[in-house]
């Protein structure tokens, strides 16, 4: 009878509801969804976790770089002692590459420091991508110990799967502020899709034979089409800086191993085109130039 009249029964009604009401509840409880707003219990468990995951990020991050862990039955290296007993394609010059990471941490903890603002919005911006943040944290710890202990397979599982994190954190959340979007976002996925490579290179036998060093020639142009594609498609400034200072960091390193090469001069072209193309963007964005349908696509908002 309720069909015919078009009226629907009173347990379809309570039906929906329910199942109304069980996505609410999923939606609650799934820490990556998207929300206007955050409670304050919410709030507080994400000034702790991520305060916490960052400075193990941190203490770890400096610790192996200037000491090599005194455990396991692998070899044992300092980060960067290991970058440089490997001479492969994407071996990287450590000082630029610990400048990146000085300046990348420092950023991080204007953004926490966001956590604790009086100014709602900017709150809720920061805990919107806090999940992501604290899984990144984790994984850059766990990359960190197994890299140091040359458990580089295990190292590149790591690396792939907060590629996946970061990747899914820019593509669901690229329309943030400044101070979210450089330390949170753009810079740990720019590290991370470079250091795919970078520990991949170590990790495959017989690095620095021909084969691989041509197999280098031709892969470090990826470096170029991903910076491209965030510039081009998001107007995104950041990545292509980002992904430049890391081409330096490859460049210089690689002309200082073998100066009659093809490695460094590709580095230092990509790592020359994507600046370039970095500042074409950057530029209008600084004097409010874009158009709307490109500004509705930037992820850069202007800081408040």
């Amino acid at each position: 009878m309720f069909r015919e009249t078009g009226v629907s029964s009173p347990d379809v009604i309570t039906e929906e509801k329910q199942q109304f009401s069980e996505m609410e509840r999923v939606h609650g409880i799934n820490p990556f969804a998207k929300r206007e707003s955050h409670s304050k219990n919410a709030v507080i468990t994400y000034k702790i976790l991520t305060i916490t995951t960052w400075l193990l990020s941190v203490i770890v991050s400096i610790y192996y770089t200037l000491h090599s862990p005194d455990d396991g039955v692998w070899a044992r290296r300092r980060i960067w002692k290991q970058n440089d007993h490997y001479h492969t394609a994407f071996r990287m010059n450590h000082i630029i590459a610990s400048i990146y990471w000085i300046v990348l941490f420092v950023l991080q903890g204007g953004y926490i420091a966001h956590l604790f603002s009086g100014n709602i919005e900017r709150v809720n911006s920061a805990c919107a991508v806090g999940s992501h943040f604290i899984i990144n944290n984790l994984f850059h710890f766990a990359f960190v110990m197994l890299f140091v202990r040359s458990l580089f397979g295990w190292a590149e599982l790591i690396i792939i799967l907060n590629f996946i994190n970061l990747s899914s954190l820019y593509f669901r959340h690229n329309a943030y502020a400044r101070f979210i979007h450089l330390p949170v976002v753009s810079g740990p996925l720019a590290w991370t899709f470079v250091a795919i490579y970078w520990n991949g290179a170590i990790m495959v036998p017989n690095a620095q034979t021909l084969v691989a060093r041509i197999f280098g020639n031709i892969f470090i142009w990826s470096i170029l089409v991903y910076g491209l594609f965030f510039i081009v498609i998001y107007k995104d400034y950041t990545m292509g800086f980002n992904l430049s200072v890391l081409s330096a960091a490859i460049g210089v390193s690689q002309f200082f191993v073998q100066v009659i090469a093809l490695q460094w001069i590709f580095a230092f072209t990509i790592m020359a085109v994507l600046f370039i193309a970095t500042v074409v963007v950057a530029v209008p964005a600084a004097s409010g130039r874009f158009h709307e349908r490109d500004a509705e696509r930037a992820p850069l908002l202007p800081d408040n």
